[in-house]
């Protein structure tokens, strides 16, 4: 564990930092995925707002 000694004898004890490494920009499939998952969102929340909606108009 890194400590570190300040004035008046206390004691600091910090955490270990991870490893920093540099992030790899996402494949052609990948970006495929991510579009496909973003039309099923739009979709989902398209179609829960309009059930929601006929609900509210029907009563």
């Amino acid at each position: 564990m890194p400590y570190t000694n300040e004035e008046g004898g206390l004691l600091n004890n910090f955490a270990r930092e991870p490893k920093v490494y540099q992030a790899e920009p996402p494949t052609e499939g990948q970006k495929r995925t991510y579009i496909l998952l973003g039309i099923a969102a739009t979709a989902l929340v398209a179609g829960l707002i309009l059930v929601a909606f006929f609900v509210s108009k029907s009563s």
